[in-house]
């Protein structure tokens, strides 16, 4: 598999760790070594694993949380990090998901996540670029 594929695999990941409920699996997706951040639709930046991670427990422990599905993934790489821009579905409307992940120990760890509104219009482009 390519880099992006694995990219892709790690983002596909995160989404279904959440759709589960799965607070191990979604604590194995973040980074350990690197800085961490997170703004969920609403919320201020949370900066750290600790706030990060405290964010996520209190959203997975929650048996009323929306169910996501994520759609139209693009994925960049290029020097050990990876972002991935796509659409998340949740209760009928569609916002914008920004992933930003760090290659540590041979594996894509997330380093960053938000999601906003989009606009209703249709995305400009799909697919994979890699960055030299």
């Amino acid at each position: 598999m390519s880099d992006a594929d694995d990219v892709k695999t790690a983002n596909d990941a995160f989404y279904a760790a959440f759709t589960r409920g799965d607070m191990p699996a979604m604590d194995a997706l973040w980074s350990s070594q690197a800085t961490v951040t997170c703004i969920h639709p609403g919320w201020d930046v949370l900066i750290g694993r600790g706030a990060v991670m405290a964010s996520w427990a209190a959203i997975l422990a929650n048996s009323g949380r929306p169910r996501i599905k994520a759609s139209e993934p693009h994925v960049v790489v290029g020097g050990g990090m990876a972002v991935v821009v796509c659409h998340e579905h949740v209760h009928g409307a569609r916002l914008v998901g920004t992933n930003v992940f760090v290659l540590e120990d041979g594996a894509w760890r997330m380093i960053h996540h938000q999601a906003g509104p989009a606009p209703d219009a249709e995305p400009t482009s799909d697919g994979t670029d890699t960055v030299h």
